[in-house]
């Protein structure tokens, strides 16, 4: 089954209070391109990420981005080791001098360096396990979305192929009607000339094994974008060999069609991964 370049996935994550969404997208490309948009702090995942998707696409301008969505600011601490310093001290004062214990929770959080508020960074080795499930998540979600238009475009390249059969067949009818034709009015040494110069049965074959060479691709499991590309130029070569050795109406409108069929194919591998 061939798959196209064009995808989109995307899957939510959080750990504790930070929240966030992964989103990979894919469009036509000639090789593999990715460009990540991630936050501050979390560029030592490039490398990591390029790896998981290097494994499952060849082909495509491939984006990458990572959000936070929500986190708290701040987070505040007691600093327990302090509080615990302080009563130490406040105990030893009060037998030593026997005063009366009146310190209250209010009077402890006055107290410098018993509260700590701290800004909240988001660690990136931290957040690496929840961030690969999310691109495994997205990356089904794009293949998805990139073998659903494999499908369309299979059958795209298929009906095409199917007319350009159907073109062949008019070409050699035609070929061997010309023979005939001339055959009546030339001598044998003119004739044999002629049909030499008009003989087109290799440019047919050739094109024929192309198209079943295109159909067989239809079934693989590897990449075959490179491979339509290739098979189309040598296509174009055979139909513009014909063109120029057999020279009539019939056959050089039907060679026109069949050099458009061969075009738009070749713009439909450019979407083929």
């Amino acid at each position: 089954m061939i798959k196209g370049m064009t995808g989109f996935g995307t899957a939510p994550f959080s750990v504790g209070k930070v929240k966030g969404l992964i989103e990979v997208k894919s469009v036509n490309h000639r090789y593999l391109d990715i460009a990540f948009y991630l936050p501050v702090g979390f560029g030592a995942l490039e490398n990591k990420i390029r790896e998981m998707i290097s494994k499952s696409l060849s082909r495509g301008r491939v984006t990458v981005s990572v959000k936070i969505t929500d986190k708290p600011d701040h987070e505040v601490f007691f600093n327990e080791d302090i509080i615990e310093e302080y009563l130490r001290h406040a105990r030893n004062i009060q037998k030593k001098y026997r005063l009366v214990n009146n310190l209250t929770l209010a009077d402890l959080i006055k107290m410098p360096g018993v509260v700590d508020v701290k800004e909240v960074f988001v660690q990136a080795e931290t957040m690496w396990p929840v961030v690969e499930r999310g691109i495994r998540t997205s990356l089904k979600g794009l293949t998805v979305m990139r073998e659903r238009e494999g499908k369309s475009l299979t059958a795209d390249i298929s009906d095409k192929l199917k007319k350009m059969t159907a073109l062949l067949k008019l070409i050699q009818k035609r070929h061997d009607e010309v023979l005939r034709d001339k055959k009546k009015i030339l001598k044998n040494d003119e004739f044999s000339s002629f049909q030499k110069g008009i003989d087109i049965n290799e440019e047919i074959a050739r094109f024929g094994h192309y198209i079943e060479e295109m159909k067989s691709l239809f079934k693989s499991t590897v990449p075959v974008g490179k491979k339509i590309d290739f098979i189309a130029q040598e296509m174009q070569r055979e139909t513009n060999t014909m063109g120029s050795k057999l020279q009539d109406e019939i056959v050089t409108n039907a060679v026109i069609t069949l050099k458009s069929k061969v075009e738009k194919i070749r713009e439909q591998g450019n979407n083929v991964e």
